[in-house]
């Protein structure tokens, strides 16, 4: 890590590790011909190995020094470099098929995710390091504690593993959690059924508006206790206990109530 001092504002906590480095790589397989894409590639722990394994490497970074390092030690055939914020990137104008690696940056991995979700048509599949309280949010099933609004949208749109944990120690500067590897395939189109997937994000987030509440009075003016009951989902029940699917039912009885209202 010499020459660069970590940036707080860009949640830098680079990976350190020989041995975690290898597991990654390991879980990553990748190949040749993959049309592979770095999300903050920082010093290169991974961006090392990743290009031994593939023809050409995409990376997302947004610090100028490490963008500067970067040009200065790969030629641009083999590494092509997406010059700013990860958040604001489409990634499918990056190719499809695209498999997307990455140390996220913990201060914005949520809302990352949410972003990269809206990609997953382009998308092969997805290994993140992250911390892991958001991963286990990401994989909590319905009654959990950890299960809301992000284990949701995700879990309609991929399915999801916790690979394995990854100490404090395998870091510099060493954050004060522990991150864990979570590898994320997008589920085909034919599995996704909301027939109106904006509608069904909207519905999600309500339904978690406030947690404690029943869903009776978070989805008050959404859906009422007869639409709940029609789908045999408890009015008193709260957001976190109702499967994927349920919403996904949900928000289909209730787009089609709303036509036939129209028509």
């Amino acid at each position: 890590m010499k020459g660069h001092i970590p940036r707080r504002r860009f949640g830098q906590n680079f990976l350190v590790s020989p041995g975690i480095i290898r597991k990654i790589i390991l879980a990553i397989v990748p190949q040749r011909g993959d049309a592979l894409v770095e999300i903050g590639p920082g010093l290169g722990a991974l961006t090392e190995p990743l290009l031994e394994a593939v023809d050409h490497l995409q990376v997302v970074e947004i610090d100028r020094d490490l963008i500067a390092r970067l040009k200065e030690k790969h030629l641009p055939e083999r590494l092509t470099i997406h010059e700013g914020d990860a958040l604001e990137l489409d990634f499918s104008s990056l190719g499809s098929n695209l498999r997307i690696v990455g140390n996220l940056p913990y201060n914005i991995s949520t809302p990352l995710l949410f972003h990269l979700a809206d990609h997953a048509a382009a998308v092969r599949d997805m290994h993140f390091m992250l911390q892991k309280e958001v991963v286990d949010r990401m994989v909590a099933e319905p009654g959990n504690g950890d299960y809301g609004r992000l284990s949701v949208m995700l879990q309609y749109r991929f399915e999801m593993e916790r690979l394995f944990l990854v100490p404090p120690g395998a870091f510099d500067p060493a954050p004060k959690v522990d991150s864990a590897i979570v590898r994320l395939m997008p589920r085909p189109l034919a599995q996704r059924q909301a027939r109106d997937e904006e509608h069904f994000g909207r519905l999600v987030m309500a339904a978690f508006g406030q947690r404690r509440k029943m869903l009776r009075n978070n989805l008050k003016g959404l859906a009422g206790e007869a639409d709940l009951e029609a789908l045999a989902i408890a009015p008193t029940a709260r957001a976190e206990e109702i499967p994927v699917a349920d919403y996904v039912a949900l928000s289909n009885r209730l787009l089609e109530k709303n036509r036939a209202a129209a028509s």
